[in-house]
């Protein structure tokens, strides 16, 4: 069972070089999970059987960065192993939406090939370099700040002749 980010990342590239083309190099590689925010762990272990519930209907990704591509292949829930590849997006076109760097769990939204709407993935701080460079293949409009909060109109003083 890997642990150490650095032997799990060597995992994923051996299991992708044997598909990659030839002069693919690999960039970055980051460990994401399905689901709602893990931060609600610690109250549906509160639960009898909830935690283990939700625990089991998690889903585990490996996405690596390429000089071409955003390859996307599953990790072993047990083992944390990478498994199959799951979709291969051009670079350019990655269908990421909802992209929030957090403190500790960030997340993003990617639309699976023949799903009918985007998945929630969760990225850990552990993965934070790794996922800022991920994030950098994400289109604009993914990574793009959401719009400040409106500023409260202050009322002008009459007495005030600056303000005039």
């Amino acid at each position: 069972m890997a642990i150490r980010r650095a032997t799990q990342k060597a995992q994923v590239i051996q299991k992708l070089s044997a598909a990659a083309p030839a002069g693919e190099h690999f960039i970055a590689c980051v460990h994401a999970e399905t689901g709602p925010s893990p931060w609600l762990n610690a109250l549906f272990d509160e639960v009898p059987f909830l935690g283990l519930i939700m625990a089991m209907t998690r889903r585990f990704y490996f996405f690596t960065l390429t000089n071409s591509s955003v390859v996307v292949n599953t990790a072993n829930r047990f083992t944390n192993r990478p498994g199959e590849i799951v979709a291969v997006f051009p670079r350019n076109a990655v269908p990421v939406t909802g992209f929030n760097r957090a403190a500790v769990w960030s997340r993003f939204y990617l639309q699976f090939p023949n799903t009918p709407k985007p998945t929630r993935l969760n990225v850990g701080r552990y993965w934070r370099n790794e996922l800022d460079q991920l994030a950098a293949a994400f289109p604009a409009e993914a990574t793009a700040a959401a719009p400040a909060a409106p500023q409260p109109a202050v009322m002008a003083d009459p007495a005030d002749p600056a303000q005039a």
